[in-house]
């Protein structure tokens, strides 16, 4: 026993990694994964005291647990059956097929992420570009809602500010699942918008065995009481219209609707903006005819560089106003008791109206639309139809801007001629040639307040396919 051993010291190394390897696997590493799951329980703690909807224990599940519990769901196994029937192969590699479609889509949230990295993220970056203001907003109103039910916030999409701005505002409230697109699937991006609890779709799959995954993942999370955030339009308006709803996410939710489970309240959010980040490249997608629209690095790098250097050089001044209006929630036991032929269709329908009733309006869309109303307009006319405009949505209880119309009106056309959108004298104000496009964008966005007929039939874009 007390003999020496000779080993090449090859071998040595590889038993002492052997060792090493042991040792942490069978004490090293539940004691690590022990420490963070305690601390990640006291943060959840602290975090649920201060929420008006506590974390949804489904929303803390494991990922991996997620993930086997969505794969072995008997709907799902069917669908696996089903494809591997149809197509042809073995029924293992249509169940890993499904199995790599749930890593795609499951998410994992991380409340630390969330709510000390991602809120505060969120709060600095909306407030550092813009002045946040709510427009409509009966607070009485959504306190009431129903705390075991799930919220589903149901939003148009004017730009990729949407979510940062949305996880801000409703910060109080829950943590929020968004349903991300594609653009979204890259490193370091993917990891960190999975931590922040949302599920990744792709927009334009059309195999049943991926729609199968995605809506049992969704209707778990709903019945779960999840709380939820969905753009009905499918993208962003690429015209500043609001787009007719697509069908998907609301009709996977409708399908396993039981109101003895749990209700389902959908709540209506309005969002608009003086300055849509994104403008010009939607406008170009819109006039090219295909939503195609992916900025080079190059170009994104020299819009963030030069925003950096504004800074440095004080010379930022914001983007004006992003504003928000909260709607009349939507219980959908009581929807579906109206007896709707098509109910997914009429929900939808009714969604949209809603969020189209408390549209923001906000000083660039507002100057903007009377600016392509006149063929030339002097400052002094402006501001007399903007009074004009302001009464009439005071009047009618539409969210409107609540500072002096010559203030709006100075505020508007100092961003748009600093746009090089519109060209002024001292009794003429004309769109330029790069500015029409841009203003007709913005105008549209509350064109249906002013225009009954505008915002129906064939103006509103459609969602290409």
């Amino acid at each position: 026993m007390t003999q020496t051993v000779s080993m090449p010291l090859w071998a040595f190394i590889l038993i002492i990694l052997f060792a090493a390897v042991t040792f942490a696997s069978h004490f090293l590493f539940p004691s690590v994964r022990w420490f963070f799951r305690k601390r990640a329980e006291r943060v959840i703690a602290r975090v649920n005291q201060r929420l008006q909807r506590p974390i949804e224990p489904f929303k803390l599940a494991r990922r991996h647990d997620m993930i086997q519990r969505l794969i072995y769901d008997p709907q799902v196994t069917e669908a696996i059956v089903e494809h591997a029937r149809k197509e042809g192969i073995p029924e293992n590699v249509a169940f890993e097929k499904a199995r790599r479609y749930a890593r795609e889509i499951v998410p994992s949230f991380s409340a630390t992420a969330y709510f000390t990295i991602g809120i505060r993220l969120a709060r600095w970056l909306s407030k550092s570009l813009y002045r946040i203001k709510l427009g409509t907003f009966d607070r009485k109103r959504l306190n009431e809602i129903d705390p075991d039910a799930t919220v589903v916030f149901v939003m148009n999409h004017r730009s990729n500010m949407d979510y940062v701005l949305v996880t801000y505002l409703a910060a109080r409230a829950g943590a929020l699942s968004y349903a991300v697109g594609e653009w979204a699937r890259v490193w370091p991006l993917a990891p960190l918008i999975r931590m922040m609890g949302a599920f990744f779709i792709r927009r334009k799959s059309r195999g049943t065995l991926y729609r199968k995954v995605l809506a049992r993942y969704v209707q778990m999370a709903t019945r779960g009481g999840v709380s939820q955030a969905v753009f009905p339009e499918g993208g962003l308006s690429l015209d500043g219209f609001l787009a007719p709803p697509r069908m998907g996410l609301l009709n996977y939710i409708v399908d396993d609707f039981d109101p003895a489970v749990r209700e389902v309240i959908f709540v209506p959010v309005a969002i608009n903006y003086d300055r849509v980040l994104e403008d010009t490249i939607l406008i170009a997608a819109d006039q090219s005819g295909t939503r195609r629209f992916k900025p080079s690095w190059v170009s994104v790098a020299r819009r963030v560089l030069r925003h950096i250097w504004l800074r440095l050089t004080r010379r930022f001044r914001g983007f004006g106003t992003a504003s928000v209006s909260f709607g009349e929630p939507l219980e959908l036991s009581r929807f579906e008791a109206r007896g709707p032929e098509d109910l997914t269709e009429a929900l939808a329908g009714a969604l949209m109206q809603r969020i189209a009733d408390v549209m923001p309006v906000t000083a660039v869309p507002l100057i903007a639309r009377e600016i392509l109303a006149a063929e030339t307009v002097s400052r002094l006319g402006l501001t007399d139809s903007v009074t004009a405009d302001l009464a009439f949505l005071k009047g009618r209880n539409l969210p409107h801007p609540h500072r002096a119309a010559d203030e709006l009106v100075g505020d508007a056309l100092n961003r748009l001629r600093a746009r090089g959108l519109i060209t002024m004298s001292d009794d003429d104000i004309a769109p330029t040639a790069l500015g029409d496009p841009i203003l007709r964008f913005y105008s549209n966005s509350i064109a249906h307040h002013f225009d009954a007929d505008a915002a129906e039939g064939e103006e509103i874009s459609a969602v290409a396919e």
